[in-house]
């Protein structure tokens, strides 16, 4: 049967009419017959001037109301689309890395709204953010067997956006079991992932090239890398010859992996991981003039909402001071943000105040974002959320 059709407001969509793949509440007409609609309905979406925009996942109860699964109306969002999607994404992936260990679906970027998949060889982990990509689980499950036949796969459905589409929240394996953590190589290194607790899918794939960067520059230096969870900067600089290594985190958990990557690595001898909240350890490690030569600041996001930009930015702002000030001179340091909710210029100036604060002089060497794993839309570059600076000092 015909889907139903979803109407936009007289001249609205201009960012669908562009090629974007999203439309907002306040661009549809939300007639009564539209908002009885349930959350997640698959509808035809048409102008007002009757052009036809195709398929898309429908849900009157979100800010982005409407996202594109097809062009073509009335397209059969089955088993057979999520195979040659999945097919299409993995195609890509083996052409990038050698080993299965990567971020295989990236939601819009890989044409697959509100769906996340990382693989850890036979294992992936699944994250579902709209009602659209909910309902469709049975369907996904199955173009996944078909594509990959995967042994397990882990519904990683507790992140907080998912309370903006009037989703629950939970963890379950919907294929196999959970394991209770997994080895994984990136960089040729290897390291371990909590699949069911740790942060996000357990693992951060998009910092993948600016891991490797930043360890072709630690040979023979020192290295502290603030914000370490699970150890991706810190054994990768030990293994690329970091003459020493400190790594900081909050998180016991995730400090216990990294100390497991380090001795899997044979690097332990050069590593030390501490418990410790980071602001407060960068002040002491000033105090105490101790100087790293390489400095790597990722942190978890300080802006996670647009309320929260304020007081974010001048979290980054301070973060940049204090890590400025335990970089040696002649040294290099790294600040990240992961948070999509500060503009890459504004995180870029925040960055820069903060580094002048410190009284140090600087150089901006490499800009970067997330790896080509987590690719973005053309039409949504505002959705490319990773930002990472490298500076030299003086």
């Amino acid at each position: 049967m015909p889907s139903p059709v979803v109407r936009l407001k007289p001249r609205e969509g201009r960012r669908l009419r562009a090629g974007a793949p999203w439309a907002f509440s306040n661009e549809v007409v939300m007639s009564a017959e539209t908002k009885a609609l349930p959350p997640g309905t698959l509808a035809n979406v048409v102008g007002d001037d009757g052009r036809e925009f195709g398929t898309f996942c429908f849900n009157s109860k979100s800010l982005i109301a409407l996202r594109r699964l097809s062009p073509a109306p009335d397209a059969a969002i089955d088993a057979d689309f999520f195979a040659a999607r999945f097919a299409r994404a993995l195609g890509i992936r083996k052409a990038l890395y050698d080993a299965p260990f990567y971020r295989l679906v990236h939601a819009e970027g890989d044409g697959l709204p509100g769906l996340t998949i990382d693989r850890f060889a036979d294992t992936l982990v699944m994250q579902v953010t709209t009602a659209g990509m909910e309902a469709l689980e049975t369907e996904i499950l199955a173009g996944l067997d078909t594509a990959l036949s995967p042994g397990n796969v882990i519904l990683r459905n507790d992140t907080p956006t998912r309370a903006l589409e009037g989703l629950e929240s939970y963890v379950r394996a919907a294929r196999g079991e959970t394991p209770p953590r997994v080895s994984l190589e990136e960089n040729g290194a290897r390291y371990f992932a909590d699949l069911a607790r740790g942060q996000k899918t357990g693992w951060y794939f998009d910092q993948r090239e600016n891991r490797a960067f930043m360890a072709a520059l630690a040979k023979g230096r020192s290295v502290l890398d603030a914000y370490c969870y699970a150890g991706g900067f810190a054994v990768l600089a030990a293994k690329a010859g970091a003459r020493e290594v400190v790594a900081l985190d909050s998180s016991a958990p995730a400090l216990a992996l990294a100390e497991e990557a380090a001795a899997a690595n044979k690097v332990s001898a050069r590593t030390r991981f501490v418990k410790a909240d980071v602001f407060e350890e960068l002040e002491r490690l000033a105090a105490a003039k101790e100087r790293f030569d390489v400095v790597i600041a990722d942190p978890p996001p300080f802006v996670k909402a647009k309320k929260d930009l304020e007081a974010g930015a001048k979290a980054y702002r301070k973060l940049a001071r204090l890590a400025a000030g335990v970089t040696a001179p002649g040294g290099f340091l790294l600040l990240a943000s992961c948070s999509h909710n500060i503009p890459a210029d504004r995180f870029a100036q925040e960055c820069a105040i903060g580094i002048e604060r410190a009284g140090r002089e600087t150089a901006l060497l490499r800009q970067a974002g997330a790896g080509p794993d987590h690719p973005v839309h053309p039409m949504l570059l505002e959705t490319g959320y990773l930002k990472a600076l490298v500076y030299a000092l003086d």
